[in-house]
């Protein structure tokens, strides 16, 4: 008769046992360990996080960063990666690198690390970040009963937008661990998390159980509703803002992983994968979400070309791909959003925009870096450094480019320029027969046809505006849906707090341009 005690403890009779060595074996069987290094990528960091909650992943033995754990990985990176793969030439592929085609058929039902593209796979959305306000960040995440498989948290309460902060403690906080009043100074950002979970309406319950302070009236009508009103309004994300955990005051999005993994490969809204577009922190990771996040970035790369000239800088690439899903935002047509919030993202976050693009953009085959300056063993860490970039701008290249683009976004530019290029609709609809990703009986290389090789040549100014549409319509009509939900789930005082710290971030934004203005 089989006993529903943990593997190890079968290794000897159970009646034998004593229980303190009980205890010690289950320990060492769900311990947190580091895992060994299996490759020598450019950027490789074993980061991703083994939690009692993702005990399914715990046989992967994902490494769990310690108190030195990020300043070993950096100096691991810089040790271990010649002058050239620093430079980010192409054709020094790394042990574990990932195969040349690995987004054209990617399979999002993996539920295991292992099951990855290759061992290092991913590893560039793992940002460093301070080994104290990481752990207290995670300490945050202990505080929730209820199951997170997937987290990160974002925006400027983690990684800063403006000059570095003085050390006077903020009063937004109203018992702040001594980290997060260290990294945040007299600056007191609210922090964002987003948790990506498995069932949404078993998750709020268990979380009303524990946290119904979080909620608004609606969580009196119970789970059931709020998970409906999660998965059924906006974006999918239901937000608690303003609520005090560990001391800190926390804005926390729930996500339901299928709909998390859906945005991020289809960008069917753009709500999460442009937020992800951007660096965070993953503290709880998931294979299956990581694959996603990859495919969500590297399309972000490849929407950015479109847009983009034949040479162009880092700082020009990165705040296309960072601005990628404010177009069509409401906030940033009302006086609710710094309108330098894009500029101020990249100046001050430059090098984690390179961990996160420039292992992908070394992988393209259209676009390079360009510049002298990468021979210089430490530029990637230079955030006054801009890099040029090169792309070819031949059609069959970028058509192929057209063909990859995230299925939604690619179905509504291809609407777009059936209308502007007048295709017979019969035709057109077995254009989209033959590009279909969707059969799962056959297996399709995703390579430009006549049709997308039309769509890359159009003239660049015509190209530009048909991309902007197509992603205005794509983030739009979920934008404004979620800002009006969230006057539903936040409550009218919280929602009230919330647009004017939005307001004053517009006040703030605008007054910085008359100061820089006025600067002889």
């Amino acid at each position: 008769m089989k006993t529903s005690c943990p593997p190890v403890l079968r290794i000897l009779p159970l009646p034998h046992l004593d229980k303190r060595f009980l205890l010690l074996r289950v320990g060492w069987h769900y311990r947190i360990s580091r895992a060994p290094r299996t490759g020598s990528g450019r950027f490789f960091a074993s980061v991703t996080e083994n939690t009692a909650e993702n005990k399914d992943i715990s046989s992967e033995k994902i490494t769990r960063a310690s108190a030195s754990s990020d300043a070993s990985v950096s100096s691991q990176i810089n040790s271990q990666s010649s002058p050239d793969s620093r430079s980010f030439v192409k054709g020094a592929a790394p042990s574990g690198s990932v195969p040349p085609d690995w987004d054209e058929n990617p399979d999002l039902s993996i539920s295991t690390f292992s099951q990855l593209p290759s061992s290092t796979f991913g590893y560039n959305q793992h940002m460093i970040i301070n080994s104290d306000f990481k752990e207290a960040l995670r300490q945050i995440l202990w505080q929730f009963r209820a199951p997170i498989r997937y987290a990160v948290a974002y925006g400027s309460g983690v990684f800063p937008q403006t000059a570095s902060p003085s050390r006077i403690p903020s009063a937004i906080h109203p018992n702040p661990s001594p980290a997060i009043s260290s990294m945040q100074g007299s600056r007191g950002k609210m922090i964002d998390f987003i948790f990506g979970v498995t069932f949404t309406q078993h998750w709020h319950s268990l979380n009303l159980q524990h946290h119904r302070d979080h909620y608004s009236a609606v969580g009196s009508l119970g789970s059931s509703l709020v998970s409906r009103i999660q998965d059924n309004w906006g974006a999918g994300v239901y937000f608690n803002p303003f609520v005090t955990v560990n001391g800190t005051l926390i804005k926390y999005g729930v996500v339901n992983l299928d709909t998390l993994c859906r945005d991020l490969s289809e960008w069917d809204t753009l709500y999460l994968a442009g937020r992800l577009h951007k660096p965070v922190k993953i503290l709880r990771d998931d294979a299956r979400v990581r694959l996603a996040n990859q495919i969500n970035l590297i399309s972000a790369v490849r929407t950015a070309l479109l847009l983009l000239p034949s040479t162009f800088t880092e700082q020009e690439l990165y705040s296309t791909i960072a601005g990628i899903s404010y177009l069509g935002d409401p906030r940033m047509a009302l006086p609710a959003e710094n309108q330098n919030k894009v500029a101020n993202i990249i100046k001050h976050q430059l090098p984690n925009f390179r961990r996160l693009y420039a292992p992908l953009i070394e992988t393209l085959p259209n676009v390079a870096f360009h510049d002298s300056r990468c021979n210089s063993m430490d530029w990637k860490d230079d955030p006054n450094t801009n890099i040029s970039l090169v792309q070819d701008m031949d059609p069959k290249k970028r058509g192929n480019m057209v063909r990859r683009l995230p299925r939604a976004f690619r179905s509504k530019l291809y609407f777009r320029y059936q209308s502007k290029l007048q295709i017979p609709q019969a035709e057109f609809e077995k254009m989209m027969e033959d590009s279909n990703d969707q059969d799962p009986s056959r297996v399709k290389r995703q390579q430009g046809g006549v049709f997308e090789q039309k769509i890359a040549n159009d003239n660049q100014k015509g190209l530009q505006e048909e991309v902007r549409k197509a992603i205005k319509s794509t983030v739009q009509w979920p934008s404004v849906t979620q800002t009006l939900k969230s006057v539903v789930t936040a409550g009218v005082s919280r929602s009230w707090r919330y647009a004017g710290e939005k307001i004053k971030k517009y006040r703030d934004g605008q007054k910085g341009e008359k100061d820089v203005a006025g600067t002889p």
